[in-house]
């Protein structure tokens, strides 16, 4: 039988003198071995597509992490660090809508997750590494690209959700690579997860039928080395399957 196919959003990105469309290897490996589906590169490049001429083609969307942040004005504010990224901010806030619209799954990591709050009128916080409140969030500066995604803490699966009930436990040890985080939820979104600040870490909806789920941590990292990890992309391909 035919697979779902399954969309991933690009960044923009430099490679060497040239501007590129690039999504790390690890997204696509995970979510097509693991979710059993196939893929398609979505490009970010509003002055040439819109994501209404894309959605009609894809089964579902994944809107991965990246070194990028979504630029502050998409969710009313004017200062904040860069790197930005807004042709991707375009493309993946509009797929949002689009996909919801179709009523096709919406899955996040790390940015998608931040992503999908904003395109649903939620915003952003941007003290997630150095917050007197807050744990710590993003290793400290200066480790190595490994010893990044080494960094890790507990978060708390609420009781009844998608997630609690997929992993059939009440909590699970995630990685922990952002700077940002969830400032005000979007109208609409359940919590799945918490950090042990309170941190929103997990959500999911199901607006308009569409299933959703993002989280804010890296299951696509070492996923053939974690359980846990496969079972977030599982998830992923029960939704594009109409399973979920």
């Amino acid at each position: 039988m035919t697979r779902p196919v399954l969309g991933i959003i690009a960044c923009n990105r430099q490679v060497g003198s040239e501007p590129a469309q690039a999504v790390m290897e690890r997204y696509i490996r995970a979510a097509m071995a693991y979710a059993d589906v196939a893929a398609l590169i979505v490009p970010s490049l509003p002055d040439l597509m819109t994501a209404a001429e894309v959605a009609p083609r894809l089964d579902g969307i994944l809107l991965t992490g990246s070194p990028s942040n979504v630029a502050t004005s998409r969710y009313g504010e004017v200062q904040g660090d860069g790197p930005f990224d807004e042709g991707r901010d375009e493309i993946a806030l509009s797929l949002v809508d689009r996909m919801i619209d179709s009523q096709k799954p919406v899955f996040g990591i790390c940015r998608g997750f931040q992503e999908i709050n904003v395109a649903l009128g939620g915003t952003l916080r941007r003290d997630t590494s150095a917050s007197d409140e807050l744990i710590r969030h993003h290793a400290p500066d200066g480790v190595s690209f490994d010893a990044m995604f080494d960094h890790r803490h507990a978060v708390e699966l609420i009781g009844g959700g998608m997630l609690a009930k997929a992993y059939a436990k009440p909590a699970l040890d995630v990685n922990s690579v952002h700077y940002q985080g969830i400032g005000k939820l979007a109208n609409g979104l359940t919590i799945e997860a918490r950090a042990p600040d309170g941190l929103v870490e997990a959500y999911s909806a199901r607006p308009n039928g569409a299933p959703l789920l993002a989280v804010q941590w890296h299951p696509e990292w070492g996923t053939e080395n974690d359980p846990d990890s496969q079972t977030y992309f599982r998830l992923l391909g029960k939704a594009l399957r109409g399973e979920l």
